[in-house]
């Protein structure tokens, strides 16, 4: 069943980053200052090959990962293979403990993952924050002060935890990407848009990409949003609400997609309506599936992310922090981005991608 949200809704009043509890990543390196230069130079050794281990260790570092791969979007399961081939490079012993679940996944079930993974005598935890629900599993982990906590995919501080942070804060900031993203689409479409607004589930991923791209077309006339749904990230609710939107409103010329999977329903909507030469289709991310479907000429542009960057911080933070340098590691990394549109040679895409995935390559 989709949930229906009104032809002119506001932006949530759950709006992740803009709460007085959050900072957005570029309020936080305002607060911080010296955590720029901090960035700067751990985002140098991110892209640089991996330094052997130069230290003698027989215990293996133990490292958890709870996060929600099950889905088209190959951006979890890519991260896992760069964190673990770049501990390998470096040489460091572990273990990696991983739990995978879908983007719905119930919070009894989240929680049971968490209680087992905490049961596991680990050195590092991996998690992700979502949705408001979330903060309870990640208020468990914080003040145990054991194991480490790691949030991926989240690049806005908690600022109600005081000096009791996250050890780690990595991802592709949402809102950074949801910008580029956004002025590719005003270059492409000229500032002028009836849309639909397809968001994943209600949390944070949904905030910082879709209500974003509301905020930041706000002030143009010429967009205005027609209809939105929430789709849990579910391919056949995507289409489903694609369907039933083009229905009732075909003068639709774009379609804002939050993931991948949404991107992937939509198309097959569009293809089976035939309109898919007539609406302009987003992704969001990057990956693999959307990245060919740029290249068949399905989807028009997409944010794309260099994937691997993202594997590679969590491991080199673990590398610092074992050689007591953690004063070296930053409290948030956010990788690079780059804007794939449908015009994109192929010269220039193998280079993203090889650059990219040069980790987690099939």
């Amino acid at each position: 069943m989709l949930t229906f949200l009104l032809m002119y809704s506001a932006v949530s009043t759950l709006a992740w980053a803009t709460q007085p509890n959050y900072w957005s990543f570029q309020e936080y390196l305002k607060a911080y200052p010296q955590q720029q230069s901090l960035l700067e130079s751990f985002s140098k050794r991110v892209r640089e090959p991996a330094k052997p281990w130069g230290l003698t260790t027989k215990k293996k570092i133990q490292v958890g990962m709870i996060v929600p791969d099950l889905q088209v979007s190959d951006y979890w399961l890519r991260n896992k293979q760069s964190l673990i081939l770049r501990l390998q490079e470096i040489g460091l012993p572990f273990q990696l403990i991983s739990y995978s679940s879908l983007p719905s996944t119930s919070y009894r079930e989240q929680e049971r993952q968490l209680a087992e993974a905490l049961n596991s005598d680990l050195d590092y935890l991996i998690l992700t924050l979502n949705s408001l629900r979330h903060r309870v599993l990640i208020d468990k982990v914080i003040t145990r002060n054991s194991p480490k906590l790691i949030l991926m995919n989240v690049t806005t501080p908690l600022k109600n935890t005081g000096n009791q942070q996250p050890f780690f804060y990595v991802g592709f900031d949402h809102r950074e990407g949801t910008r580029l993203l956004t002025d590719a689409i005003n270059h492409m479409l000229d500032k002028k848009s009836n849309y639909l607004m397809l968001y994943g589930t209600h949390g944070y991923i949904s905030e910082s990409r879709g209500d974003e791209f509301i905020k930041l077309t706000a002030d143009q006339p010429g967009f205005v949003m027609r209809q939105a749904f929430y789709t849990d990230v579910n391919r056949d609710k995507s289409k489903l609400a694609v369907k039933y939107t083009l229905e009732k409103n075909p003068n639709i010329d774009l379609i804002y997609a939050c993931t991948t999977d949404i991107a992937l329903g939509a198309m097959d909507a569009l293809k089976e309506l035939k309109r898919d030469q007539h609406i302009t289709l987003n992704g969001w991310g990057g990956g693999s599936a959307e990245l060919e479907a740029i290249v068949n000429g399905q989807l028009d542009l997409t944010v794309m992310r260099m994937n691997d960057d993202n594997g590679v911080a969590i491991a080199e933070a673990i590398r610092l922090d074992q050689e007591n340098k953690a004063e070296l590691i930053p409290q948030v990394y956010s990788g690079d981005f780059v804007i794939v549109d449908k015009h994109i040679s192929t010269e220039k895409l193998e280079r993203l991608k090889d650059y990219a995935f040069r980790y987690s390559k099939p």
